[in-house]
């Protein structure tokens, strides 16, 4: 799968499912990088099929319902959306 990695500060592992298209997914990357957190991000409709499954089936284990951005941090913490707030208590 195609994960571009963000160097920043350790928070945990932090790694964003993102879409190249999506308003929403651009202003959480933004935020990550405004916090300065070490993280890892996909752009998921970029992906070839089988990549997409792959990721689909990794955003589903946290969001039954795929929606985008999803941030998952440390295998355990998931935000779903655009949740600034959320996003700084958890990274900040």
């Amino acid at each position: 799968m195609d994960v571009k990695h963000i160097a920043g500060k350790k928070k945990g592992k932090v790694m964003l499912y993102a879409l190249s298209t999506c308003g929403w997914c651009k202003r959480t990357k933004a935020l990550l990088n405004e916090l300065g957190v070490e993280y890892e991000f996909t752009e998921v409709d970029l992906l070839k099929e089988e990549e997409k499954a792959e990721a689909l089936r990794e955003i589903k284990k946290f969001n039954t319902t795929g929606n985008f951005p999803t941030l998952i941090i440390d295998d355990k913490k998931c935000i779903i959306g655009y949740k600034e707030d959320d996003i700084r208590e958890a990274l900040g």
